[in-house]
């Protein structure tokens, strides 16, 4: 593989996800702490400007989910109101970018367009948008929307939310704002215009009740990965969040979308790549190993695992034994079992895949399903993981990380500590911030 060397290496970007909505994160573990509590959200944001990282992500679900007609909370309790941690957290860091999921399903443009102009103005220029669409009937039953849009038109829905989002953004002139000794600081009206839009699914006439923020645009996430979703996200994101783990899958996805990017006639390398990454830092490489196992088995208990078979097999198994085998009957076909999760693939091939990866490495349930939702991806000494991290940039199979820990609010630590510093000797990882806003972070151009 070819990597980049000397003057035309790219620099290193690093994002940390708040732990929270994922089963990744282990809350059994005694140096587990709170995921609502916000000394937890104060705690990781800091931990990762002080290592330099260009933004701290926070994910949010709109409905608890829920298995079996029940809550499930094996891996999620609690998810705080996404604007309100992020303006608090705004108070509390300097340099680090503040970034939110908020869906585009079940909110408006001008709220939205609101929201987050305030947030770029209360820190100055750092606020960052995960756009996310839904079709999930489950979750709209907490909004008047309901669940009535149809899945073939999420992304119709946001592209036209994005729109009537950035007309608010762009309506206050940049003079519009005017100070006169006499009259005091006023708006001249002339310099305002008024959002008129009339479209499929808005109808919207109205004024935005402040300018801009020191951004223009707060920077534009997405994480769909349906050829819809990489359309959308090469067309309009900034940043684009992806599970693809591996080099090689990163490699063609990087080619992917970056290519789209271009076919919008945008300078592809204004479009960065964030992967998702979890991390386990060890003295030496068995150490590492060793303690991956064992977080990977704390990810995923007995119960655990059957309730995620559950969700494929879409019937009850609490009598299979989670050491024994997968079930010899096949899936009802039935998907409302778990409510409020993310699903992917048919339920059959899915099962049939399970089956013959069990069949082959004589697994168990509880050891399949570790398997199968492990996402641990940097294993190793902080020297190694330095290494691969450096390796997949260089190798245009992403542009950063977006590293997700398995301890709230303390798993970020050693790799601040350990990791960082390697970097920066190593491979040009930043010293020190040398912009303000998340744009300059990233190193991509003021909007418009």
């Amino acid at each position: 593989m070819k990597v980049r060397e000397g003057k035309h290496r790219k620099p290193i970007h690093l994002a940390a996800h708040f732990p929270g909505v994922n089963n990744t994160t282990v809350w059994t573990d005694p140096a587990s702490g709170s995921q609502i509590e916000f000394e937890s959200f104060v705690h990781m944001a800091r931990t990762a400007e002080r290592g330099l990282f260009d933004f701290f992500f926070l994910a949010e679900g709109l409905r608890l989910r829920e298995h079996r007609g029940k809550i499930y909370d094996l891996d999620v309790v609690g998810r705080p109101d996404t604007f309100t941690v992020l303006a608090a957290l705004a108070a509390v860091t300097d340099r680090l970018g503040l970034t939110g999921t908020i869906n585009t399903t079940f909110n408006e443009p001008f709220e939205v367009a609101r929201q987050f102009a305030t947030l770029d103005h209360l820190s100055e220029g750092r606020a960052g948008w995960n756009i996310v669409t839904s079709s999930d009937a489950f979750t709209g039953e907490n909004f008047r929307r309901g669940g009535f849009l149809d899945h073939a038109d999420r992304y119709a829905r946001a592209e036209e939310f994005l729109s009537v989002t950035r007309d608010f953004w762009d309506s206050w002139a940049p003079d519009a704002v005017l100070a006169d000794i006499d009259a005091g600081t006023y708006v001249d009206p002339g310099r305002v215009a008024t959002v008129d839009h009339h479209g499929a699914q808005f109808d919207v006439r109205g004024v935005a009740t402040l300018p801009a923020g020191p951004q223009g645009h707060p920077i534009l996430l997405q994480a769909g990965d349906s050829d819809e979703g990489r359309n959308f996200g090469a067309h309009y994101a900034d940043a684009l969040f992806t599970l693809h783990s591996t080099l090689e899958a990163g490699q063609r996805y990087y080619a992917d979308v970056k290519g789209r990017a271009a076919s919008f006639g945008r300078n592809p390398d204004q479009l960065k790549v964030f992967p998702a990454a979890t991390f386990v830092l060890g003295d030496n490489p068995d150490e590492a190993a060793e303690k991956a196992r064992h977080i990977q088995h704390q990810q995923v208990s007995g119960p655990t695992a059957i309730a995620m078979l559950e969700r494929i097999w879409g019937r009850d198994l609490s009598e299979y034994d989670p050491e024994g085998p997968l079930p010899t009957e096949d899936p009802t076909g039935d998907i409302s079992i778990t409510q409020g999760r993310v699903r992917h693939g048919d339920p059959f091939e899915v099962a049939r895949s399970y089956r013959e990866r069990a069949e082959a490495e004589n697994l168990s349930i509880r050891e399949l399903i570790v398997a199968v939702t492990s996402r641990q991806q940097f294993v190793g000494t902080a020297d190694q993981i330095a290494d691969e991290i450096d390796q997949y940039i260089q190798g245009d199979a992403c542009d950063g990380f977006i590293l997700v820990p398995h301890l709230t609010p303390h798993g970020l630590d050693d790799f601040v500590d350990q990791v960082v510093p390697l970097l920066q000797e190593r491979a040009g990882f930043r010293t020190e911030y040398r912009g303000h806003t998340l744009r300059d972070h990233l190193g991509l151009a003021k909007e418009p």
